[in-house]
């Protein structure tokens, strides 16, 4: 009895043994199967831009400086007291508008002196060549010597110059009179008033009365390198050159003129050469003093390869953008950039039309890595 209950025993426990090698086999393959099996990495969200083909402008930058067209330094010919100003500091003027008067009370009392001297002169003009004709007949019938009338003649001669030099003084004080009013030369604003009402004011003082500047039209001033001169000549002779400049940060609104001046001579300090932009200015948004950023146009790339400038990433094998194939997975492509502006930049080599590149989150991308495409941008703007 006892050899029965020992033998059962034994073969139970052999059963168990059996079942947990065999689920201790189970387990060890499944957990090399879990092991063979490689691990994926998500997809990296990225923002896509499409390679186009568009004309594009060959442009130059520059930082320009806003200057009037005219500056006129009011100064006065005459000496005396300022009677009365006639503006207002900062007032629009036009041309021919009376600025100042200057007590014109002295010039008009040496008007009329030497309009007097040249009256008296005058009858005694015509009283001697009276005497010169009757003289003239006397020494025909020789009545008088010839030296007498000689005499008459030179004295009638003598009052001739002396009437003419007379008139040359009263045109001289009106000249005089007339400075005492002080006319704007031409269309501008006035700056700050330097006199007053009541000042006594020096003739040709060094100091000006007042400054008009004319700032319609209106010029902006700024140099490029040396390198862009053969192409500005060029592109001058075939037509006006555009001028597009932006105060502060509204690039959305440019004011637009033409190129009216090349200096002739380059800086050799520099190496630039001074370039001049005329614009009309009618909403006067320039104005004198100010510094503007200025975008010349020289003319026209056809049928360029654009990116937008985001997707260019610099390594140190070059440049480069990150391309998204059709399986949506990435590769690296070096390009060539010709140049970049206003958040585009043109590539010469390595891409072409209709190509998608990564614009943004090419910090966790490698070479062959699967992309999810948050944004995509058909047209670069």
């Amino acid at each position: 009895m006892v050899m029965k209950v020992h033998s059962g025993f034994v073969k139970t426990k052999v059963i168990v043994g059996f079942i947990l090698s065999v689920l201790l086999i189970l387990f060890i393959a499944a957990c090399n199967k879990e092991k063979s099996q490689p691990t994926q990495k998500p997809a990296v969200p990225v923002t896509a831009g499409i390679v186009i083909q568009k004309d594009v402008p060959v442009q130059v930058r520059a930082i320009g400086n806003i200057e009037a067209y005219s500056t006129i330094s009011v100064k006065s010919q005459i000496g005396g007291i300022l009677t009365r100003v006639h503006f207002r500091e900062g007032q629009d003027v036009n041309k021919g508008d009376l600025l100042f008067t200057i007590d014109p009370r002295p010039y008009e009392a040496a008007l009329k002196q030497a309009e007097a001297n040249l009256a008296k002169d005058t009858a005694q003009l015509e009283n001697a060549r009276v005497e010169v004709n009757r003289y003239a007949e006397l020494v025909k019938k020789g009545y008088v010597a010839q030296e007498q009338y000689d005499q008459i003649r030179t004295n009638a001669d003598a009052f001739e110059a002396t009437v003419n030099a007379d008139k040359a003084m009263v045109e001289n004080a009106r000249l005089q009179l007339k400075y005492c009013y002080i006319y704007s030369p031409i269309n501008g604003r006035t700056g700050n008033l330097i006199v007053n009402e009541g000042n006594l004011i020096k003739a040709n003082a060094d100091t000006s009365m007042v400054v008009i500047n004319q700032i319609q039209p209106i010029y902006v001033t700024f140099s490029v390198p040396e390198q862009y001169l053969r192409d500005i000549k060029k592109y001058m002779s075939s037509g006006k050159l555009k001028v597009e400049v932006v105060i502060g940060k509204d690039e959305k609104h440019p004011e637009t003129g033409i190129l009216t001046f090349v200096d002739n001579t380059v800086d050799t300090a520099t190496g630039t050469i001074k370039l001049k932009a005329t614009f009309a200015n009618r909403e006067r948004h320039l104005w004198p003093g100010q510094f503007v950023d200025v975008l010349m146009t020289l003319t026209s790339r056809p049928n360029a390869i654009v990116v937008p400038s985001q997707a260019i990433q610099t390594g140190q094998s070059g440049v480069y953008v990150f391309v998204i194939k059709s399986d949506l997975s990435v590769e690296s492509r070096p390009v060539v950039v010709v140049r970049s502006l206003d958040g585009e930049s043109v590539i010469d080599k390595g891409l072409q039309p209709g190509e998608k590149v990564v614009t943004d989150g090419q910090l966790r991308l490698v070479p062959g890595a699967k992309v999810n495409i948050k944004t995509s941008t058909e047209n670069n703007k």
